[in-house]
Order: C-alpha cells, then sequence, then structure tokens
C-alpha cells in the first residue's frame, strides 16, 4: 500500500516573511503607501465602489481618472489589503477599503486625509533636525505656527482637521461613556473636550448626570447641537469657553481629559494643575490617551507621537511619563486600563489643596 504524506494547501498556505533586505525596501517606500491611501481617498473610490465587484474602466469613469493609472493605483492597494482583485480582473471591497468610504460607521476616511496633508510631506524630511534640536520645524517651514497657519492659511486643511477630529471624537465617545464607572458622579467635566461627543454621551446614558463642557470659544460655539441652547441636554449642561492651559474655572465630581495632553510638558503639567486648582479634595480626574507602550496601537502612537514633535513640538506620552505628570500636578493615580484597543484610562484622585509656584 501507497504511503500518503501530508499535502499543502496552496490556497490557504501563509507566504514565508520576506527577507529584510526586503522588508527594509518597503517600509522605505512607506510614503508611496500612504500617497496612494490619500489619492483614493480624494478620488473617492471606496464611495464609487458598490458591493458588487467592478472594473477600473467603471470605476475610472465613477470617479473622473485614467482607466490605467487608476488600475495601477488599485493593484497598489491590493498589496496592502486595501481593495482585493477578483480572478477576473474586476476589483471589491475588503474590511480596510471599506474604511475609507465616508459612509462607513467607522469611517477613516478624513483620517486618511489629514495625515497626508500637504504640509505633512515638507515636514517630515525634517525629522532629524527635529531629533536634533527637541523641537518643532514648523515655524521654519511656514514662519508661524502650526495652528496659526491652518487657520489663516489652510483653510482646506482646517476643515480636514476639524471633520478627522469630529469623527474621531464620535467614535471614540460611546465607548469611553460605557467604560466609565459614575456611582456616585453627579457633575462631570470635559475639560478641552471639543464639540462635546463625550459629555453628550454621558448625558444620554446617566439621566441624573448635570455635565461641563470647556473649551476655547470657537470651539463651544460649534457645539453638538444636543447641548447648545434647545438641544436635548440643554438644561443639563454648561458649555464654559476658555483655555485650559491657562485656567479652568469648574467645579465638579469628576473631570475627563481625553486626547489634549500632547504638548509640551509645561504645558501639560499646566493643565493637570489647573484641574487640581479646581477641583474639591476628592475628586476624580480621568486621563484618557493613547499611549506609546503597551498598546496594541503602538505603530500608530508612535507615529502620531513623531508628528506632534514635528508640528507643535508636543509628544504622546509612554505609561510612566504621563503619571510622573500627574503626579507632579498633585493627583494620586489609581487603575490604568484600556478603553479600545487605541486608548488608556488613567484614573486619579484630587487630594488636599495644593499650592503651585
Amino acid at each position: 500500500m501507497a504511503t500518503v504524506g501530508p499535502t499543502t494547501n496552496t490556497a490557504t498556505a501563509i507566504p514565508p516573511a520576506p527577507p529584510p533586505v526586503m522588508r527594509l525596501r518597503e517600509i522605505v517606500f512607506g510614503a508611496a503607501c500612504a500617497a496612494a491611501v490619500r489619492a483614493a481617498a480624494t478620488l473617492g473610490v471606496a464611495d464609487a465602489l458598490g458591493e458588487a465587484p467592478a472594473t477600473p474602466d467603471e470605476l475610472a469613469v465613477a470617479v473622473n481618472a485614467a482607466p490605467q493609472p487608476l488600475h495601477r493605483l488599485l493593484s497598489a492597494l491590493c498589496c496592502y489589503g486595501i481593495f482585493e482583485e477578483t480572478e477576473d480582473g474586476r476589483f471589491a471591497h475588503t474590511e480596510l477599503s471599506r474604511l475609507l468610504r465616508e459612509d462607513a460607521p467607522n469611517s477613516l476616511r478624513y483620517i486618511a486625509l489629514w495625515c497626508t496633508e500637504p504640509w505633512t510631506w515638507a515636514a517630515w524630511p525634517l525629522l532629524d533636525q527635529a531629533v536634533r534640536s527637541g523641537s518643532h520645524v514648523f515655524d521654519s517651514l511656514y514662519g508661524k505656527e502650526f495652528f496659526e497657519y491652518l487657520h489663516e492659511d489652510a483653510a482646506s486643511s482646517a476643515q480636514v482637521f476639524n471633520k478627522a477630529m469630529t469623527t474621531s471624537s464620535r467614535q471614540s465617545a460611546a465607548e469611553v461613556a460605557e467604560f466609565l464607572d459614575l456611582a456616585g458622579v453627579e457633575t462631570v467635566a470635559d475639560i478641552g473636550g471639543g464639540e462635546g461627543h463625550v459629555i453628550a454621551s454621558l448625558l444620554e446614558k446617566h439621566p441624573h448626570l448635570h455635565g461641563t463642557l470647556l473649551d476655547l470659544p470657537k470651539v463651544v460655539a460649534n457645539a453638538d447641537p444636543r447641548l447648545r441652547d434647545g438641544g436635548e441636554f440643554a438644561a443639563r449642561v454648561r458649555l464654559v469657553p476658555g483655555d485650559c492651559r491657562r485656567e479652568i474655572p469648574v467645579r465638579a465630581d469628576m473631570y475627563i481629559i481625553k486626547n489634549i495632553l500632547e504638548w509640551d510638558d509645561q504645558s501639560t503639567l499646566a493643565t493637570l494643575r489647573n484641574v487640581v486648582r479646581a477641583a474639591p479634595p476628592g475628586a476624580r480626574v480621568v486621563v484618557v490617551e493613547n499611549i506609546v507602550d503597551d498598546s496594541p496601537s503602538m505603530k500608530f502612537t508612535t507615529a502620531m507621537d513623531l508628528m506632534l514633535l514635528l508640528n507643535v513640538g508636543g509628544r504622546k506620552h509612554s505609561r510612566d511619563s504621563l503619571v510622573t505628570r500627574m503626579t507632579e500636578a498633585g493627583l494620586s493615580v489609581g487603575d490604568i486600563r484600556p478603553v479600545n484597543g487605541y486608548l488608556h484610562a488613567f484614573d486619579s484622585t484630587v487630594g488636599a489643596a495644593q499650592t503651585f509656584r
């Protein structure tokens, strides 16, 4: 009787990892991948592609592009799992390509555009200068600070930024509201909370709760409609214009500081100390941040960390560096837990009244 040996299923076999020389070549061409994602997002390819696979010619008509170059763009993206090519030469959606659709529940279209805005291509080559100096390079490029440039000279980029931040905030707000334990809490202040998606989610989930949203005047003026006059939660929320790095005139049982401690350490410490000054003893302060360690999203977070160094001289914190800043500010840090694959929550309390220089 013949012996039948093991067989290999070529359809499901995992290809061997490429050798180091090939891996490094792929990494240094990473700009091509980012540019390809931006091109697809700008053209609206994912929005044009429906549930049925389509030919490059059909997609080219839909997005007003040349068929052959569009085919090349899609082939490049398929290498990263963004779209897939069928045996008959059509292109179909994947889980990743669907995230580039504007109508996707967790759309990353504007995040993809924001991270590849024109100014980024000018700033990245100067990363060595930022590493040498320890400071941002943006003013040397454009003659003004990052946000000043954004709002005065790059209106379209500012719009992309606002849409990207709004999308990101909406996606995480429900998760943060579900994560937080509000036992014994009657008042919550969202410091630097943008349009107020987190505080709105908390007010929706906890009918007894009263909240405060503090952010810059132009930001709170465009707060979530549910929080403004006539809105669903208007009777249970205060909208306070202000700069949290200068003063926080808000007293609450709990303070939430989500994804804003990305400046230089001095500004971060000033914000935390302002919370401690305003808070009653025993108040909870929950800092929610991306961190550059102990996270499945480290590739994303460390990249954001370098971008912050380039454009504002800021940083994404490690677990230890954030605990150090919070402790310096007079907070007693307790539990540190993941909210999701991207965010960690640092739960802390305010001690007795303190005086800072």
